[in-house]
């Protein structure tokens, strides 16, 4: 995909009747020739800019990470307090607020058997893969900037995908950057990069979709 796709593209949205609301972005992924079945994709990927919402962190944390969590993320959790926290009805309201999860690597075990069900089940549990899982000397400030600007992409039952990727009161140029790297870490995920990909679009909220 070049640059001048997502530009053209960019300004034919532009064209579009404006809204009362500021209007994101959203990117579509349509695959071909592939077994969501046998090959399910689900991977993060790192964005070069903000794709336009909030972006909430929660930490499971001891003593050793009490204080910086408190700082970087949107709520930490002390071992102490698991227990107000891991019951049905609070567990399940925390997994719908935040949007990632980090674990101090020691309390795993205590992690999942607490909130395992109700994270689990939206796909949020301490991610490793993702930097998530952590050790008491962790760098949460680095890992929370990186977590408020990563978008999770997943083809598990459907042979699509789809993110936001901007907003519309963002610099065309951020939006482009974000929809170029998105676009090439998923070609370098499927078994046969771009034979893979049907079709790419790119629409607004409430607007038509636009073939890139």
């Amino acid at each position: 995909m070049e640059k001048e796709q997502i530009q053209k593209a960019l300004q034919e949205l532009a064209q579009q009747p404006k809204r009362k609301f500021t209007q994101s972005y959203d990117l579509i992924i349509n695959l071909k020739n592939i077994d969501i079945k046998t090959n399910p994709l689900d991977f993060f990927v790192p964005l070069p800019y903000p794709q336009g919402k909030v972006v909430k962190v929660a930490a499971f944390v001891a003593q050793e990470l009490a204080e910086p969590a408190s700082k970087f993320c949107d709520l930490a959790i002390k071992e102490s307090d698991f227990p107000q926290y891991a019951n049905k009805k609070a567990a399940k309201k925390l997994a719908g607020e935040y949007d990632y999860f980090i674990a101090q690597a020691n309390l795993m075990p205590k992690v999942a058997a607490g909130f395992g069900k109700a994270l689990g089940t939206r796909g949020k549990m301490p991610n490793p893969k993702l930097g998530c899982v952590v050790p008491p000397t962790a760098n949460l400030d680095a890992l929370t900037k990186k977590l408020r600007q990563a978008v999770r992409l997943q083809a598990k039952k459907a042979t699509n995908m789809q993110c936001l990727v901007g907003k519309e009161d963002q610099p065309a140029e951020q939006v482009l950057e974000n929809i170029l790297t998105i676009y090439n870490t998923i070609v370098k995920q499927l078994p046969n990069e771009q034979q893979n990909i049907r079709e790419v679009l790119l629409k607004l909220t409430m607007g038509k979709p636009v073939k890139l």
